[in-house]
């Protein structure tokens, strides 16, 4: 550990407390009126959750990696929708100004994302362009001081609460694919810029996502991230690898929550005279989640040491996020399988984690991206 093991174990506690205090009371409210109440928000951000990858030199707790997902663990073992609010700003909506924005852009930006004043949000997806991210048509033209962005992106995570959108667009419509993508600071309100309808999900109720539509919307040259034009989807990568590990962090912080829950279940069930725990199918399946989630939760460790090392873990990332969030379908398939008949019903509310986690094998690249970003850099490396 970079920081002295008192401190993060405090940090740990606290958010282990707030989460089974305070979110877990509230987690079939969220879902029934899909919004987080005004009072956790602001309790999220007094107690630092908006900032908590944000360098301390901004107004953040600047956590290494590491401590990072071991807080992600703590967060998530409630509904994911709280995580979303401020994990964004954390990761994918912040993190294109913390690793390539220039020092103005810090400055200027990072100490409100730090406090939550404001939510960043990452426009990357397209109606025609998603896991193919290389070929998005999102346009922005250089015009004098300025640039003119034109194009829609689309399912944008905490679109409708967002203060700023890092938005990657076609600055070269000459070079095709990656070598012609910039990154952009667009803040809300900007003339031209609106936003769709709020997508109605499978679920993470209170976890919004719409269109997010640029109409000849003018920002100054100087949001240009980096400063740098053509760099736009380097920065993104970097981005979704920090941002694959979060979710693998989410991912196994969900399943022990849920297999928690199927504990508890176990041994208050009773069948034929004695606790459904007793019986050995339902044990089979129990210790096979466990062994899923300790399998992860290593994975995502490691990963994250590495990434604190200063090392290229675009594969390691990968394969994290996509053995965690599979993971964490099957905890949630065999919980409801313990629950049984209980397990569909949504006053159990394993349906509802059922349904959440879902979402975990699909954003940030679906399994089968990152089975290829695996393969391909395997291929790259010669198979070493």
């Amino acid at each position: 550990m970079i920081r002295d093991t008192e401190t993060l174990t405090l940090l740990l506690d606290t958010i282990s407390r707030f989460v089974r205090e305070k979110l877990v009371p509230m987690e079939a409210h969220v879902a029934e009126t899909d919004q987080i109440p005004d009072a956790i928000q602001q309790d999220m951000k007094e107690l630092g959750l908006f900032g908590m990858s944000i360098p301390e030199i901004y107004g953040g707790m600047g956590l290494t990696m590491e401590e990072e997902v071991m807080a992600g663990f703590e967060v998530s073992k409630t509904s994911p929708a709280f995580r979303s609010l401020f994990a964004t700003n954390n990761g994918i909506g912040a993190q294109g100004i913390v690793i390539d924005g220039t020092e103005a852009q810090k400055q200027y930006y990072l100490p409100k994302i730090a406090t939550g004043e404001i939510i960043g949000s990452f426009a990357l997806t397209e109606p025609d362009s998603g896991s193919d991210a290389a070929s998005l048509r999102t346009t922005a033209v250089k015009d004098g001081d300025f640039y003119v962005i034109n194009g829609t992106k689309r399912y944008i995570t905490n679109a409708p609460e967002a203060g700023i959108f890092t938005v990657m667009a076609r600055t070269d419509k000459e070079r095709k694919g990656a070598g012609g993508i910039s990154a952009f600071i667009v803040e809300k309100g900007t003339p031209g810029l609106s936003l769709g309808n709020i997508d109605k999900k499978m679920g993470q109720k209170g976890a919004h996502t719409c269109d997010v539509i640029f109409e000849n919307v003018r920002i100054p040259a100087a949001n240009l991230i980096g400063g740098v034009e053509g760099v736009g989807f380097k920065t993104a990568m970097k981005v979704l690898d920090k941002g694959r590990l979060n979710i693998a962090a989410a991912s196994t912080g969900a399943a022990e929550r849920i297999l928690s829950d199927a504990l508890r279940y176990a041994r208050e069930r009773k069948q034929f005279g004695k606790p459904i725990g007793e019986f050995q199918l339902i044990q089979a399946m129990l210790a096979d989640s466990h062994a899923d989630i300790y399998a992860a939760r290593c994975m995502v460790i490691d990963a994250a040491r590495k990434r604190d090392e200063g090392r290229d873990v675009g594969t390691e990332a990968a394969c994290a996020k996509m053995f965690a969030s599979e993971m964490c379908g099957r905890v949630a398939d065999r919980a409801v399988q313990i629950f049984g008949g209980a397990g569909y019903l949504a006053e159990y509310g394993i349906e509802r984690f059922y349904r959440d986690v879902r979402l975990f094998r699909i954003y940030e690249g679906t399994t089968q991206i990152q089975q290829l970003v695996i393969a391909r850099n395997l291929l790259r490396e010669g198979g070493q």
